[in-house]
Parts: structure tokens; sequence; C-alpha cells
């Protein structure tokens, strides 16, 4: 017998992802997938959860919109949306209590890529970024981009050196005076290291 705690509808095969760190969450996300949501919690008895946002582009949520949740990318469909606080509260077709909407806490929301809002020249999306190799005007690498931390003035890049290295994180402001060229063909950040962003290597 199916669990009617659950979200109805189609459930593709899992496909293959990779795991990503963003604002200290991990996230796998499948292949051709971009995470666009987390539910982190309930609220009320009536099926809502709350939905903390992962985009740029919250009026993508809106009632009718369908979803892909969880890893198995189970398809859900909005029923309804609204704005509380930092996040957005969602109810989804078939989660009518709490009960059922308890089984969807810690899950991620996804689109497919070819459902992606066109960012403008110069803005990418933070799955684009995570993987690329950091190197400095010189070509000197830096290390593995790693993590995007949103900020309330700039996101700032986390680049994780290489093990031959023995240095801390590196934190890099995205601002266009520090990060000067992504090549996603490539998969290279070319960077200029101001005063204080990188600190010498220790020795023992």
């Amino acid at each position: 017998m199916p669990d009617s705690s659950r979200p109805t509808g189609r459930k593709p095969a899992q496909r293959r992802g990779q795991t990503y760190t963003v604002r200290n969450r991990e996230v796998f996300v499948p292949d051709g997938c971009i995470a666009v949501g987390h539910i982190v919690g309930m609220h009320g008895l009536r099926g809502e959860v709350k939905v903390e946002l992962y985009t740029d582009f919250p009026e993508r949520f809106a009632p009718g919109v369908l979803l892909m949740l969880g890893a198995d990318l189970a398809e859900v469909e909005i029923a309804s949306v609204r704005a509380h606080q930092n996040f957005l509260l969602m109810r989804f077709t078939g989660i009518e209590d709490r009960t059922a909407a308890e089984q969807l806490r810690g899950l991620w929301l996804f689109v497919d890529e070819a459902d992606a809002v066109e960012l403008e020249e110069g803005v990418y999306y933070i799955h684009d970024l995570i993987g690329l190799r950091v190197v400095d005007e010189d070509g000197v690498v830096l290390g593995e981009l790693v993590d995007v931390l949103i900020t309330g003035a700039n996101d700032v890049y986390v680049v994780r050196p290489p093990s031959t290295q023995r240095r801390q994180e590196v934190l890099l402001p995205a601002i266009p005076e520090v990060i000067l060229a992504v090549d996603l063909a490539a998969g290279v950040m070319t960077v200029r290291l101001l005063d204080g962003l990188i600190e010498p290597e220790s020795v023992d």
C-alpha cells in the first residue's frame, strides 16, 4: 500500500549528481537540476512547510507550479504559497496536515536546469561556481571553490587550498576588484588578491 503521507506524482529514477556545501548545509544536487529551496520546518496544522529560499527569483513559486522534491525527485505541485519573515510557507497538493508535512522536513526542492531563469552577464548560479579551480593573476593555483557564503553586502567565495599548501581556507569577496574572470567552460576563476585576503603558509 502506498504511503499516503507522501506527495503523489511521478518519481523518476534517482540520478547521478554532486554534493555541495552551501551556507554550511550539504545538498546533493542531481545532475540537470538546480536547488531552489530547503524545507526547514512546519507551520501550523494544515500541512504548510517552511521553505528557506536558495534562489534570487522567489516569484518562481506560485500555486500550480511543479517542483521536484528530495533526491528521488518526486514531483510535487504547489497548492499555496505565502511569505513569512525570511521564509516562504508552502503547501503541496496531497499534503493536508502537519503529520504529513513533517515527513518532508529536511528535503530539498529542485527545478530542472532547462527551467532556470536566464541570468545577466557576470551573474552565476552557485552550482556552476562550486568546484571551480581558483587562480591568481599570475596563474598560481589558490585552490578549489567549495562554498558560497550569502552575506548582506556581497557573496563570499570559500576557496580550499591544495593539500600541499599549509594555508587556511581563503575567503574571497565576490566584488569586481577581486573576481576578474570566470570561465565556466574551462572550470577556472581568476582573482586578484587584495592585501590581507590570504595568509602565508605555516611552517613547522
